[in-house]
């Protein structure tokens, strides 16, 4: 293993590539240099993710997982470090991440588990264009693993599994009427005040799993209805998110929603469930996952939903351990600390060399 750089001042150089969805291809083109001719790693390049793998034959296979895109700049195009704190767009999420893939990926050639570093596109717009699900699509097994870890940004500690999450459009029907006379139609509008009252009042559920704590939420979003200022609505679609723990299924958290919404139907009105995000449990009864709680990190539950629900699917345990606070990810002013990058540098190391 060669000397390590600055974990901190690579996270920056990484920052300067321009890499926002669907524009990441140039920043592709610089990893690959960096990784293809390299004697230990097999490099594979599928549309603009790259997977770069070492075959020693070790007994367990660990995956690397991070995506290469950001989203839009806001003046923040430009990496710019004050003391220990890295701004720019990106920096959180996830260029920190990427910057401990990468040095390890150039510099450990004889990790002590074989390592599968996985370079993804387009994680940051719809589901439809991942990057991640290309690779799936087209060589799921480059994806083969015991288990994996996304670089997402958890400011160095473990953020276990993730909360699934759904879409449906509910939309209410009613009659339509001149507003001088309302009583001769429906307002589909009105209609939706208790509906919104019972979703407002909807109590939070917050499980315990493996020891992380959960918390689920359900949300309405948007709302769109009206045909004209003097005319009485006869439909109304309300947007509604919901967010659930992994402890149910698909099929349980839609049956959940459905259960609450259902007094508030009538004839004519529908229910339709729109986009899918399944649940990712915590994982961390794998050892190799196992090691990063016993050395000390902190856990706690992952209430968003990142691409370890993809792995989970695939039968690989996963979890997250990147760099960066997600509260300030797709900020204006997201940035990144030093302690940060350089406490997951470590972690992530320390599986592959010891």
């Amino acid at each position: 293993m060669t000397a390590a750089p600055d974990i901190f001042e690579l996270t920056a150089e990484l920052v300067d590539f321009p890499s926002v969805s669907f524009e990441e291809g140039p920043f592709v083109d610089w990893l690959e240099g960096e990784l293809r001719g390299r004697d230990h790693l097999s490099v594979t390049r599928i549309g603009d993710n790259l997977i770069a793998r070492t075959d020693l034959g070790r007994g367990t296979r660990l995956i690397l997982a991070g995506h290469t895109d950001t989203v839009p700049v806001n003046d923040n195009g430009v990496a710019r470090i004050e003391d220990d704190v890295l701004w720019g767009v990106g920096s959180a999420d996830m260029k920190g991440g990427l910057a401990v893939m990468l040095d390890a990926a150039r510099r450990i050639s004889e990790p002590v588990v074989d390592v599968t570093y996985v370079f993804y596109a387009r994680e940051e717009v719809a589901q439809e264009h991942s990057g991640l699900a290309e690779i799936i699509s087209v060589e799921p097994s480059l994806l083969d693993g015991d288990c994996a870890i996304l670089g997402e940004p958890t400011d160095g500690q473990i953020e276990a599994g993730c909360q699934g999450a759904l879409r449906f459009e509910i939309t209410l029907a009613g009659a339509r009427a001149h507003t001088a006379r309302p009583w001769m139609g429906r307002n589909a509008i009105h209609r939706l005040a208790p509906l919104l009252t019972a979703i407002a009042a909807w109590e939070v559920r917050t499980p315990t799993i493996d020891g992380c704590t959960y918390r689920e939420s359900l949300q309405c979003v948007g709302v769109e209805g009206g045909v004209a200022g003097n005319v009485v609505p006869d439909r109304v679609t309300l947007r509604v998110h919901h967010r659930f723990a992994p402890d149910r299924s698909v099929a349980e958290a839609e049956a959940h929603v459905r259960a609450v919404v259902a007094p508030y139907l009538a004839d004519g009105d529908a229910v339709e469930l729109v986009d899918i995000s399944p649940a990712c449990p915590p994982s961390l009864d794998h050892p190799l996952l196992r090691r990063l709680v016993d050395d000390g990190l902190d856990v706690s539950a992952k209430l968003g939903w990142t691409d370890v629900a993809r792995f989970a699917e695939l039968g690989v345990p996963a979890t997250n351990l990147g760099a960066g606070d997600a509260t300030v990810a797709h900020t204006k002013d997201e940035h990144l600390h030093r302690a940060s990058v350089e406490r997951a540098h470590r972690a992530v190391l320390g599986l592959l060399t010891s």
